[in-house]
């Protein structure tokens, strides 16, 4: 009988379980769409019985007699507070976007405290982790701190919460590339750190365990029969490995609602002054791996402004063709700052910026801008890295839309490759299943399952190049200001 795994992808405006066969081929895929909260500017939050409740209907849609297990990849940083007796969230989660933390930050800072936390964590203080998150839930929700102290409050990112949920309370437990995103985990030492908890003030008791990316997590029967879930790892690494980057130097981006480019770079973390993020790439079979990180907030998610707030697009498809209507020195630069900017700035303050706008700027010269703020940006991380890439491999939403990955390919001056099956966040979540499960001998096996559909060359000449980077990095530093 074919096997298949059930990769279940929960993302940051949907929840989606997508099907695969053995060759890692999607056989069926549902979706839902969930609101989004914005109490206040600068804040995101999500219901987490919203996401509960599309868990469980796209697992029954998609779900059939030869799925053997689940994978569960998922929004990293966004933090949720529970109760260990009901399994009931005690505020709405609070999403990675959210900026509400931003003051708290930089209090730390002046503190001088973000040398020693960059070399534990690998990480900033940026609102952006879940730490200073979930300080604020235990301050400002009634009772909430003593009792979690207590030991009767549970939290995690949403991966551990439908983990939670699916095993029906039995299993409270993260994996090592979630964990590596709170600011409370030494990646080093590879454990929740003392010290970084009471900077933080989180009792260690609201954690959950920490496992690696490939093993038996638990197992749900809520679907009528019992499953094993033995994947799981946050979106951008599950990405990494569903692009098959398993050695040093291999890069991926992936556009969705924001960039996030991931470059593997070996056993060890690279923990430098690059303002980039060192963060755990796996963890398979005891064996570590590290991958370095550019975090960009607003992509995908500046193309839905388009169409949602602007309603100069009807469909985010439509972009490529109103781009390539434009001119190539029409002049107008956008920096998408509308939830601050992430790496490597690392402004929460900043905003939004439109710049060289003339009576002949248009809806479609708006359009373009859009698509090139995100190649100017994931130039900027380039830039930032140790070594820059000899090729880059791309998915996500936008990575469908040919003008942008050539447009892409000519800013970062190398070659753009999207792979034949995009959606390798929930591939990757699926492969890691597959692993612990035995679909799948071990990562050869999954790069021999890999190909690319397209490469796009740089094509742009130099000069040209040069004059659009100029006219971003301006833009970008009275964004800044």
């Amino acid at each position: 009988m074919a096997r298949h795994i059930l990769s279940l992808d929960q993302g940051t405006t949907s929840t989606r379980a997508i099907v695969f066969d053995e060759a890692g081929r999607p056989l069926r895929t549902a979706a839902r769409e969930f609101r989004q909260h914005y109490p206040r500017a600068g804040w995101v939050e999500h219901d987490p019985e919203d996401i509960w409740r599309d868990t469980q209907e796209v697992i029954a849609e998609v779900l059939d007699d030869q799925v053997v297990a689940i994978g569960i990849t998922n929004q990293r940083e966004t933090i949720i507070l529970w109760d260990r007796a009901t399994g009931r969230p005690l505020h709405n989660a609070i999403v990675w976007q959210d900026r509400r933390t931003a003051d708290t930050c930089e209090a730390l800072r002046q503190e001088s405290v973000e040398p020693a936390v960059r070399a534990k964590t690998g990480l900033l203080l940026d609102p952006y982790f879940s730490a200073t998150k979930l300080a604020w839930l235990l301050d400002h929700v009634e009772g909430a701190r003593a009792r979690a102290e207590a030991g009767e409050l549970a939290a995690g990112t949403v991966d551990s919460f439908l983990l939670w949920r699916l095993t029906g309370g039995r299993v409270h437990a993260t994996d090592v590339t979630n964990a590596a995103r709170t600011l409370l985990y030494d990646i080093v030492r590879d454990c929740w750190d003392d010290d970084l908890l009471r900077l933080f003030r989180v009792p260690r008791a609201l954690l959950p365990e920490v496992r690696g990316n490939a093993e038996l997590f638990g197992e749900t029967g809520l679907f009528g029969r019992t499953l094993p879930i033995c994947g799981m790892a946050g979106d951008q690494q599950a990405a990494l490995v569903g692009q098959a980057c398993f050695r040093p130097g291999m890069v991926k981006s992936t556009y969705g609602t924001g960039c996030f480019l991931l470059a593997h770079t070996g056993d060890a973390p690279v923990i430098g002054e690059d303002r980039l993020l060192a963060t755990p790439a796996c963890r398979i079979d005891g064996e570590r791996a590290f991958a370095q990180e550019g975090s960009i907030f607003v992509a995908g998610a500046a193309v839905k402004w388009l169409r949602d707030k602007l309603g100069l697009i009807e469909a985010a498809d439509e972009s490529a063709t109103l781009a390539a209507q434009v001119a190539d020195d029409h002049g107008v630069v956008l920096v998408p700052a509308f939830v601050g900017l992430g790496a490597p700035h690392w402004a929460p303050h900043a905003r939004g910026l439109i710049s060289g706008l003339t009576l002949d700027s248009s809806a479609a010269t708006l359009v373009r801008a859009t698509l090139e703020s995100i190649a100017f940006q994931t130039r900027d991380l380039t830039d930032a890295m140790a070594e820059r890439p000899t090729a880059i491999r791309i998915d996500g939403g936008m990575a469908a839309n040919d003008w942008f990955a050539q447009f892409l390919a000519d800013m970062l001056e190398v070659p753009v490759e999207r792979p034949a099956c995009t959606e390798t966040t929930a591939l990757g979540a699926a492969w890691l299943a597959g692993l612990a499960s035995g679909i799948w001998a071990d990562t050869a096996a999954l790069e021999g399952c890999w190909s690319a559909a397209r490469r796009f060359e740089p094509r742009m000449d130099d000069a040209h190049r040069d004059r659009l980077l100029s006219g971003w990095r301006d833009a970008l530093q009275r964004a800044l200001l």
